[in-house]
């Protein structure tokens, strides 16, 4: 069968020159909550490397909705910036998107400039801190912050959105009984805790019009028990698909309580912690990181298993993303049936990976999963240890040879 992977595929109002997206995997680039040149300059690099779209991740469409200090934040003043960013991912020949967001219960008030906010009250040791449940009243104005955030994109020159609904942030809060308490309308049954998320995708649909893509990362499911299961999010996928979504992105996890569900294999707890500033935040994390950051074991789209029932359940746009850093994979993954693939590390690790594939049909991506790059992302910016031109200090060197050879 002829591959698919360099023919355009079509997402809404918008047509991609190839099947390949980089994932919204967060840049830690946006010191201040702002594009940066680094920022910039790593996108553009995906786009020359062959990419059909690049994700910028993620922006919060609040200040409430900031978990990081360098994370984006929209408003208007950034749109400036922003437009820069996509003008030089266009000059390369690929569209860009952008994921919008809120973190929920996952933040701090010195990030987010007030007691966090969630679907339930609560303590979140991710913080950790106090949470505030937000009230019923408060949520037709969040989800009117998502459709202002979708407004801003589209001034920036953005092709896409993607709204993130998955990993444990607001919308998947609300949608998770493990997260989701409430004893209102927004609680308890499935329709009930789908109703946060009805109101976004309103509001989000009608500030896209018909030029802008919306697609919408969601779990297939939370990854640990009392979360999310297929039967549930399956519904979800179905009412996304009834509000107009153009794609789903099929996602799973949560970052506060199965992050390497998300992400597979081990977190380097050592090297996480040299990087951290805060000295209690560092000895907690040094001391407990290994039972709090339970290792799932990697294995090539280790998604595709579960995606695989959604994509024989829906007829929408379906996008893969997990554990791809093979054309081989690749090709199998598109000639089951989805639309596009995401890659994530694999484009951190070769931001010019795309264009090796089309020369090699077997290509494949070297990186080693000792997710240096996500430990080292809570504080710098999120960089391939085997990019950095410099080189490691010994302790960190001798964490990460050894997760490597532990495969």
């Amino acid at each position: 069968m002829e591959s698919k992977l360099f023919t355009p595929v079509r997402i809404g109002p918008l047509t991609l020159r190839n099947r390949v997206i980089r994932s919204a995997a967060f840049e830690s680039m946006c010191p201040g909550n702002k594009p940066s040149a680094e920022l910039a300059a790593y996108h553009t690099s995906v786009a020359a490397g062959g990419a059909g779209m690049t994700t910028v991740a993620y922006a919060a469409v609040c200040r409430s909705g900031l978990s990081f200090d360098r994370q984006l934040w929209m408003r208007p003043e950034i749109v400036p910036g922003l437009r820069e960013l996509t003008g030089a991912i266009h000059e390369n020949g690929a569209a860009a998107s952008i994921q919008l967001g809120h973190c929920g219960n996952m933040s701090h008030r010195k990030i987010c400039g007030c007691k966090p906010v969630g679907a339930s009250s609560g303590f979140n040791l991710y913080s950790p801190t106090f949470v505030r449940g937000l009230r019923a009243a408060e949520l037709p104005q969040m989800a009117r912050s998502f459709a202002d955030a979708v407004r801003l994109a589209r001034d920036s020159g953005f092709d896409a959105v993607e709204i993130h609904a998955g990993h444990g942030y607001l919308i998947s809060q609300f949608l998770s009984p493990s997260t989701n308490h409430r004893k209102d309308e927004y609680g308890g049954s499935l329709p009930n805790r789908m109703r946060f998320m009805d109101q976004v995708m309103e509001a989000v649909m009608e500030a896209a019009g018909n030029d802008l893509a919306v697609i919408v990362k969601m779990n297939m499911r939370d990854g640990f028990k009392g979360g999310m299961e297929i039967e549930e999010s399956l519904e979800v996928a179905r009412r996304l698909e009834h509000w107009g979504a153009h794609a789903l992105v099929l996602s799973g996890g949560f970052v506060s309580k199965a992050p390497m569900y998300v992400m597979r294999g081990k977190m380097p707890i050592r090297t996480m912690t040299y990087y951290m500033d805060n000295f209690w935040l560092k000895t907690g994390v040094r001391m407990a990181g290994n039972l709090m950051i339970r290792p799932v074991p990697f294995s090539e789209a280790y998604f595709l298993e579960d995606a695989l029932v959604f994509r024989s359940a829906l007829k929408m746009p379906l996008i893969y993303v997990g554990g791809l850093v093979s054309r081989a994979k690749i090709d199998e993954v598109l000639d089951h049936g989805f639309e596009a693939v995401q890659m994530g590390r694999a484009l951190l690790r070769e931001p010019d990976f795309v264009n090796r594939m089309r020369r090699e049909a077997d290509a494949r991506c070297d990186c080693r999963h000792s997710n240096y790059c996500i430990a080292r992302m809570y504080t710098l910016d999120m960089a391939c240890h085997q990019r950095l031109g410099e080189e490691l200090p010994a302790c960190l060197q001798k964490e990460i040879d050894k997760l490597e050879k532990q495969g």
